[in-house]
């Protein structure tokens, strides 16, 4: 991806610690990303890698103890003004893992659609407020009549396109997607990813997206970048990681992708990863570009051996 398109959202020398003292625990650390306009951007590593806390600290759930998050050539995680933060909010909407716990089981979806909408004053009229969510509604595969119906009456799918519906109505540049269909059926996953990438086109919108899977962000993502212990170790275009894994991390949540095929599965040798195997104490790694647009975190030596491996 070439650096002539349009920067959205620039995270530079990103940390995020939790307590303090004896008990302080560096979460996030030397996190540096450009996300692009109108790409899907994912950021994937295993459960407490801190993928979920940078996507927290993107709108603000989670503070920061160092470095800059900026949005639209601004920085955001600082102290705002009453409009700075209006104007962030709803420019960047986020897609939670559970949509049963973010949607209120009081409410009617036509209302939880709408909560933006009346929050941010972004409707004329009531007729142009409900022609807005009946859009929305089609939009995302539901039915006019399920706007007067409650969340409880849905099935786990259906209640992610309402998240998804309640997010896009903002008519936001950027959304954080926190693992949207980890807590879906297989089945319905696919067609949720499907809405995602049309809703993209449709709305042109960026994408944040959070997982802990390579083969669920392979289909709808421009570039990956790969996470452990809360630093960025590999980054790349989709295709080019998944030719051309070098981090030995990498490669081993790469061989933990499944297969459908069982006999190459069979076959497929499981790699597991231990971080052992990096001597650090004199030469110091570095977060460096081995090939254009494809960076890994490695020292000198490791860094040349990962050019020898991709060059032709």
């Amino acid at each position: 991806m070439s650096n002539d398109k349009e920067v959205l959202l620039s995270i530079k020398d990103l940390e995020i610690t939790f307590g303090e003292g004896k008990k302080k625990f560096v979460a996030v650390q030397d996190v540096n990303i450009d996300v692009y306009k109108g790409e899907t951007f994912s950021l994937v590593g295993e459960s407490g890698s801190g993928k979920t806390t940078i996507g927290r600290a993107i709108v603000g759930l989670n503070p920061t103890s160092n470095g800059d998050i900026i949005f639209e050539g601004k920085k955001i995680n600082k102290q705002l003004t009453g409009k700075e933060l209006e104007d962030k909010i709803r420019k960047i909407q986020m897609i939670f893992q559970d949509p049963s716990a973010s949607l209120n089981e009081r409410a009617t979806v036509e209302y939880i659609i709408s909560e933006g909408l009346y929050n941010f004053n972004l409707f004329k009229n009531e007729e142009e407020r409900l022609s807005k969510v009946a859009k929305l509604i089609e939009q995302v595969g539901l039915l006019p009549e399920h706007m007067y119906r409650y969340p409880h009456e849905f099935s786990g799918g259906q209640r992610q396109r309402i998240g998804i519906a309640r997010a896009l109505i903002m008519e936001p540049s950027l959304v954080i997607a926190d693992e949207p269909i980890s807590a879906l059926d297989v089945s319905i996953r696919a067609q949720v990813l499907n809405l995602l990438k049309e809703s993209q086109i449709k709305n042109d919108v960026t994408y944040f997206f959070v997982a802990h899977d390579l083969s669920v962000v392979r289909f709808i993502s421009d570039r990956i970048a790969v996470i452990r212990s809360g630093r960025i170790v590999e980054m790349a275009e989709t295709e080019e990681l998944f030719t051309n894994p070098l981090h030995p991390y990498t490669k081993a949540l790469l061989s933990a992708v499944p297969i459908p095929d069982p006999i190459l599965a069979r076959k497929k040798e499981l790699i597991v990863y231990d971080p052992e195997m990096h001597d650090y104490s004199v030469d110091k790694p570095t977060f460096s570009e081995v090939k254009p647009g494809h960076f890994v975190y490695g020292n000198e030596k490791e860094l040349e051996g990962y050019r020898e491996a991709i060059r032709p």
